[in-house]
């Protein structure tokens, strides 16, 4: 490769890694500036009376501002999602809260894995050759339900969900889709904890992160999962699999 050829790779280079090297350096000065010491529940107990009053007498904004604080907080793969989740049930309420935590984690997510298949996508499928096409075959046939179940049921952590897509070439669409429809139940179980958060805190307790784990509320996600995964079946056992 020539002096000038590879003097006009690199901003090419710079430009296709930008994303994440923001999002790295963002998660850097997260824990540098000791921010990870805020997100927690004593935070919010200890100002939940001032923040109720502010988001009160400015709902819209606190609202907006608590999406993009979601969206920051998932694109940067931030520690502190759950208790962002119930911040958002106490001070919206299980329905409006739900709801802006489920926007704001899809967007958050989209933004992560655009910057991944930017950045990585196409470098990693030319070096892994054919094995990873053909877990990208396989993967992509069925993309829809397998995005589905991984986040309906969180066997995975979430940022790596938010990752692995990218390199396999699910699309932008079935990415988008299937986290907004996956997160759904989940999210409002926690909201809705969110949204009793104060008369935990007036009686001096801890709230129950374990709720999602009790059979009447893990059953019937896992059974939307296990829903999920028919049209995979129904595909195996006929012989079908055309491409998503």
């Amino acid at each position: 490769m020539t002096e000038t050829a590879a003097g006009n790779r690199r901003p090419g280079m710079l430009r296709r890694f930008l994303p994440l090297l923001v999002l790295a350096a963002g998660l850097g000065a997260f824990f540098a500036l000791g921010l990870d010491r805020y997100v927690t529940l004593d935070t919010l107990r200890d100002n939940r009376q001032a923040l109720s009053a502010w988001v009160a007498e400015n709902w819209a904004l606190a609202a907006f501002v608590y999406v993009l604080a979601y969206i920051v907080m998932v694109a940067f793969s931030l520690p502190g999602a759950l208790v962002a989740t119930l911040t958002g049930g106490f001070l919206f309420g299980t329905v409006f809260g739900g709801l802006l935590t489920v926007l704001g984690a899809t967007i958050g997510a989209t933004a992560i894995f655009l910057a991944a298949k930017t950045a990585l996508g196409d470098m990693l499928r030319e070096k892994a050759g054919p094995r990873l096409r053909k877990l990208e075959e396989g993967f992509g046939r069925n993309a829809f339900s397998y995005m589905l179940v991984l986040r309906l049921v969180p066997i995975f952590p979430f940022f790596l969900v938010n990752l692995a897509p990218a390199f396999l070439g699910v699309s932008l669409g079935t990415y988008v889709l299937s986290t907004f429809l996956g997160i759904i139940p989940g999210t409002f179980v926690f909201a809705s904890l969110g949204n009793g958060l104060g008369a935990v805190f007036d009686a001096g307790r801890d709230p129950d992160l374990g709720l999602i784990f009790e059979p009447e509320i893990l059953g019937p996600i896992l059974a939307l999962a296990a829903l999920a995964l028919v049209p995979v079946i129904y595909r195996r056992f006929t012989g079908t699999g055309a491409a998503e």
